[in-house]
């Protein structure tokens, strides 16, 4: 069926949902063929997209779609037939989780949702507790306003990795009809769980802490840019003794973000309404987390100036702290694991390793952590797994990054620094005077619609058969997840990771550089880690290679 075909079925279809109906009939063809040439891509952690009408967005159909391909992998694992919900503050995402719940109950699952949106890690530790055989988050993480998306778990909590996700794509490519997928919203299955329930989480968060440092003179400024952080992160800070100041205009559930130019921590304008509070108030430690709450972004006053910290910064700030203190303490595990990404600062691993810990690296996507962590368990300890996109997990009672997690330790370990009489900022510098000057950059080529794929293929394909030079540097190694093969000098080996689009180039200097699309948006993500004898030398390293890169892609 081509898009015209499948533009016609969903105008004809009687019931079609009113502000979807009249969409659909002020379409221009080009619209036309970009929300009907495809169904939407259900990937490895799920669906995300713009919201509106055809087979190529996220709407109550495709939602409905998806989940009844969901329950059918849940009732063959024949199990206890219990999947587990949440959702964030985006347009519609209430309504699509209830919508999900209700097509679960309708073929016979129960259903475990929240009442009011909760966060990501809630989500994943509730799947956990109510044993279930899964679990779905609506939610579109860090994306602007139009989008919104779909999270699916298995009974971990950890996001279904692509053995799994396969199944459960499969079943949803036979399913033909959006219109006529039965559901029951008011069913008895269906189990509305309240606050009541938030101190089963926030109790095993209060676990991962440290140091019991009685005095917390900072001033810790906290925004969840109007999502799922709010419910729960200032009172828990508050309930440990911490002086805590709220953004309170991006504490509402808002879902167009009317109080933020951007709903990203990785966006520095994300931080705009917290660093004007935190300049009011003079205030230590600046704490921004995404719409579902599982990433973190920091910003740190050291010598009177804020310094934004990057994902990879905040990342070896933590494991160094974790590990450094249980040391002392003597609570450092002998067979302890840290878990990173293939995308992810080299930091992370000669940190751990200085501690003895085992070291594996996954690809990007946190289910590849959780499933790590799973495969561990009677054979290790699980100390810390993180990637370079400002997402963490302290301890895994979680299967997924845990924003909550993150924001708890940070707090502590500015506060300990303090302590000292020192900053996180004097604590990352020594970090550095220790391990090596590294930096990283992470380019973002927004590539949208069926011409941004094209143009993300035809970058792919060049940088796969032509090598990506760089003067005075020395490639190494090259790494190519698509067809699984690591090349050096001495030959051709298997890379031990499943099929992804993703080519890495390492350089005698050691650095590298990843080409590797998104996976959860209309981006080419080229990511970049030098290292340097200074840091004025590394970053000048960095911008040669930035330099580089920015001429092949205009090139191509």
């Amino acid at each position: 069926m081509d898009y015209i075909q499948k533009y016609q079925s969903w105008v004809h279809f009687e019931a079609m949902d009113s502000t979807l109906k009249e969409e659909l009939s002020n379409m221009t063809d080009s619209q036309k063929e970009d929300a009907f040439y495809v169904d939407i891509e259900f990937g490895t952690g799920g669906i995300r997209g713009l919201m509106g009408a055809g087979t190529n967005r996220v709407n109550v159909y495709t939602i409905m779609r998806a989940t009844l391909g969901f329950s059918r992998y849940i009732l063959g694992l024949n199990r206890h037939k219990k999947v587990a919900i949440s959702y964030d503050n985006r347009i519609n995402s209430f309504v699509f989780a209830k919508r999900a719940a209700g097509v679960l109950a309708n073929l016979g699952i129960e259903v475990y949702i929240t009442k009011s949106l909760r966060p990501t890690p809630y989500l994943s530790y509730m799947v956990r507790h109510f044993n279930c055989d899964g679990g779905i988050m609506i939610t579109a993480s860090h994306n602007p306003k139009a989008y919104n998306g779909y999270k699916v778990y298995d009974e971990t909590g950890c996001q279904l990795v692509p053995r799994l996700a396969d199944i459960v794509i499969h079943e949803i490519q036979t399913i033909e009809d959006y219109f006529n997928i039965g559901f029951d919203e008011n069913s008895k299955l269906i189990h509305w769980i309240d606050e009541s329930f938030d101190d089963q989480y926030l109790n095993l968060v209060k676990t991962i802490q440290i140091e019991n440092i009685l005095n917390k003179p900072l001033k810790l400024v906290y925004s969840p840019l109007h999502g799922a952080g709010g419910p729960l992160i200032p009172s828990l800070l508050k309930s440990m003794g911490y002086d805590v100041y709220p953004v309170q205009s991006q504490m509402v559930t808002d879902p167009n973000f009317g109080a933020t130019q951007s709903s990203n921590p990785e966006e520095k304008l994300a931080y705009e309404g917290a660093l004007a509070l935190a300049k009011e108030i003079q205030g230590d430690l600046i704490l921004v987390t995404d719409p579902d709450a599982d990433r973190l972004g920091v910003m740190v006053k050291h010598q009177g100036k804020y310094h934004f910290l990057s994902g990879n910064q905040t990342a070896v700030l933590t494991l160094y702290y974790v590990l450094s203190r249980k040391q002392v303490q003597g609570l450092l595990p002998k067979n302890g694991y840290v878990f990173t990404t293939n995308v992810t600062t080299p930091l992370i691993e000669k940190i751990a390793k200085s501690y003895d810990m085992t070291v594996e690296t996954t690809l990007t996507g946190f289910k590849f952590i959780g499933e790590k962590a799973k495969a561990i368990e009677g054979l290790g300890v699980y100390v810390f797994g993180c990637e370079e996109s400002y997402g963490s997990l302290i301890s895994d009672f979680v299967r997924d990054k845990d924003a909550v997690q993150a924001v708890y330790m940070l707090c502590e370990m500015a506060t300990y620094m303090h302590t000292l009489g020192k900053t996180l900022i004097d604590l990352l510098n020594q970090v550095y005077e220790t391990y090596g000057y590294y930096v990283e950059e992470t380019l973002n080529i927004n590539l949208s619609g069926i011409e941004g794929k094209k143009r993300i293929d035809t970058i792919m394909n060049y940088v796969r058969v032509n090598r990506l030079s760089i003067k005075n540097k020395e490639i190494v190694q090259i790494d190519d997840v698509l067809k699984q093969q690591t090349w050096r000098k001495t030959g051709i080996e298997t890379l031990p990771y499943p099929v992804s689009n993703v080519l890495k180039y390492y350089y005698r200097d050691g650095s590298w550089i990843v080409f590797r699309p998104s996976g959860t948006e209309p981006k080419l993500k080229i990511y970049m880690s030098v290292v340097g004898q200074t840091k004025a030398l590394a970053e000048e390293a960095l911008e040669n290679y930035k330099q580089t890169v920015q001429g092949l892609l205009g090139y191509i």
